[in-house]
């Protein structure tokens, strides 16, 4: 029996120079840009750039009716959203990840802020907070601006500001919320984090690490194989990125968080993790909303439209 090769499951090729080739190319769409809508479009989006010496951008969409009360615009709540991808794969132009936004900016509705971070291993964390950081400062700053980005000045509610991430970009989203807590974000308010099945570790396994550990999708070799990808060089998974709950600091900081939303599935190894990261918050003092189902997988939302639902649901009951 052949040696299982994450690097084959994940279809990249290991380089001499520690980057990786990713030998599958998913399907791009451009953003709609602001001109002659389609018939029936819904949302529009636009590219904008947000570091260019680091190659980041957002894309950011609005629904294309916005409510309004005594013919007054009402403001819509804004969503920072870091795609899943393991931290070595997927970008905010992905036609999965373009769909996605577009359904989440119609039907919640909201504007979305997709924030294209830098990919591992050519980018080791904290890079990628860093970058999440960069698109929160962003918004900041165009709020602040007389002249700032028309979509977030006209139609942004800066109260209603939600860190919304899935997989690894649930581990952004938290650790985003985190660093935020350190700075004046002033005038936005972080109302809430939201996590979908988020990409957390630890050196030590857990029953279901080792119950699920060739699982067909997410087997241990992968998430370990992502793991080493994306950590700072010479550490391991109980450095803080990664094991959240392994560091004492990182739990005293999670009394000062808001309100989060933690949804998991009971096929996903990481799902042991996920309910334990939902008690440690539960015990310091948040205020959790916990939706996990036995029944799914890590990313099932991706290839399961009813899911996508439930998912998008939930997210609707949390942030009404």
């Amino acid at each position: 029996m052949s040696k299982f090769d994450p690097y084959e499951h994940l279809k990249l090729v290991k380089n001499d120079d520690g980057t990786i080739t990713r030998l599958v190319n998913f399907p791009q769409v451009p953003p709609t840009g602001e001109g002659d809508l389609q018939p029936g479009q819904t949302v529009v989006s636009k590219d904008v750039t947000l570091d260019p010496t680091k190659n980041t951008y957002m894309r950011i969409y609005r629904p294309t009716k916005i409510p309004s009360n005594d013919n007054r615009i009402a403001r819509l709540p804004l969503f920072m959203y870091f795609h899943a991808g393991g931290w070595i794969v997927f970008n905010v132009s992905d036609v999965m990840n373009h769909e996605a936004m577009n359904r989440l900016s119609f039907e919640i509705p909201a504007i979305v802020v997709a924030v294209n971070y830098r990919l591992a291993p050519e980018t080791r964390l904290p890079g990628q907070y860093d970058d999440a950081m960069d698109a929160l400062n962003w918004v900041k700053n165009q709020a602040a601006d007389p002249n700032g980005d028309s979509w977030i000045k006209q139609y942004v509610d800066f109260s209603r500001v939600f860190l919304y991430g899935s997989s690894c970009g649930a581990n952004i989203a938290i650790h985003t919320a985190l660093r935020a807590l350190n700075h004046d974000m002033s005038p936005l308010t972080i109302a809430g984090s939201i996590l979908c099945q988020p990409l957390i570790g630890g050196k030590k396994r857990t029953k279901s690490e080792l119950r699920l550990a060739a699982d067909t999708l997410f087997p241990l070799p992968v998430i370990d194989l992502m793991w080493e990808l994306a950590l700072p060089k010479g550490t391991d998974r109980d450095h803080r990125f990664c094991n959240l709950l392994g560091d004492e600091q990182v739990k005293e900081n999670m009394k000062r968080l808001g309100r989060c939303l933690v949804m998991g599935f009971g096929g996903d190894p990481l799902i042991d993790r996920q309910q334990d990261l939902v008690q440690v918050m539960v015990m310091q003092g948040v205020v959790v909303e916990a939706r996990f189902d036995e029944v799914g997988f890590h990313g099932i939302d991706m290839i399961d439209p009813r899911r996508a639902l439930a998912i998008l649901n939930f997210i609707k009951e949390f942030v009404s």
